[in-house]
């Protein structure tokens, strides 16, 4: 059973460079639109009785690419694809894992069955929004992370003053992660979401005063979470000379670059989990996820253990 790696054309750049480091090509594929905006799948080269890993992550225009991969992957399994793995460097909808109210759908799991729907048998992501997500799921899920590559990153920004910031009780596992990697304190913030842009903090706890703050969270998305927990900082008195942030998945939707300029964030550190964006106001400092989910693929195919990668 041979390896096929497909790709999506949510981040075609990373799927090329996991091909590239697996030494094999992406397999070709076409995707177009009729002019009604329907969304035409074909796939060029056979891949039938091939283990065949799709390469997309969920990220902006959300549901335009999880539709693409759930295609890709039914086009596979009619083209008798023996196996099918999504990867899925980001994964949307992974806010979506329990109501908050009454009247709304617990969104993770409608997305998690269309993807056993269409054929998908194993899913591969990164640092989920939520861990709870995993449940979602009657296939398997590996769950890997990009702290590991991102704290190596970002060592040479470290000081003795400095402290990890989780900006919400969401991140403090992950900042905990940081934390113990470079044998520092952690603070938390503690928030309130009054809707999907706004945000309001409630208090800190731990020792900040004077401290460089390293803000630490799973994703940005409009920035208004690192906003008001840069504000709470500086108003407990955190130093003003250098903010650091670092995140998984940098998504920057709508305004987010704008806003971000605006604050006194020195650097921000993402992993290449979506595409970078273009002309970003602030230093970007992109660690690439190629070598740790190539290894992932490679063992998966191999039917090899990922005791040390899966987190």
């Amino acid at each position: 059973m041979s390896l096929r790696i497909l790709s999506g054309s949510a981040n075609p750049t990373l799927a090329e460079q996991i091909a590239g480091k697996l030494d094999i090509k992406l397999t070709a594929r076409t995707l177009e639109r009729f002019p009604d905006g329907e969304l035409h799948i074909e796939i060029q080269e056979s891949v039938r009785g091939h283990d065949v890993y799709l390469v997309q992550p969920t990220c902006p225009p959300v549901d335009e690419n999880l539709l693409e991969l759930l295609l890709l992957a039914d086009a596979c399994r009619r083209a008798g694809a023996v196996r099918l793995t999504a990867v899925m460097p980001y994964f949307g909808y992974a806010r979506q894992d329990r109501r908050s109210s009454g009247r709304e759908p617990v969104g993770a799991r409608v997305v998690a069955d269309l993807i056993e729907t269409s054929g998908i048998g194993r899913l591969v992501t990164v640092d989920l929004h939520s861990r709870a997500v995993e449940s979602a799921f009657a296939m398997p899920l590996e769950h890997l992370s990009a702290v590991d590559i991102l704290a190596q990153g970002l060592r040479p920004c470290v000081r003795d003053n400095s402290v990890i910031v989780s900006p919400d009780l969401g991140a403090v596992k992950m900042a905990e992660r940081y934390a113990e990697f470079f044998g520092l304190p952690v603070a938390i913030i503690h928030k309130t979401r009054i809707s999907g842009e706004r945000v309001k903090v409630q208090r800190i706890v731990g020792d900040v005063r004077d401290k460089e703050a390293i803000i630490i969270d799973d994703m940005i998305s409009t920035g208004g979470t690192i906003e008001q927990a840069i504000k709470a900082l500086l108003d407990a008195g955190c130093s003003t000379s250098r903010f650091n942030v670092v995140t998984s998945h940098g998504l920057f939707v709508g305004a987010a670059a704008a806003g971000l300029a605006k604050l006194p964030i020195e650097r921000l550190y993402v992993s290449d989990s979506v595409p970078a964006p273009q002309g970003f106001p602030l230093p970007l400092e992109i660690f690439s996820l190629t070598a740790l989910l190539a290894e992932t693929i490679r063992r998966l195919h191999r039917e090899e253990p990922l005791t040390d990668l899966v987190r």
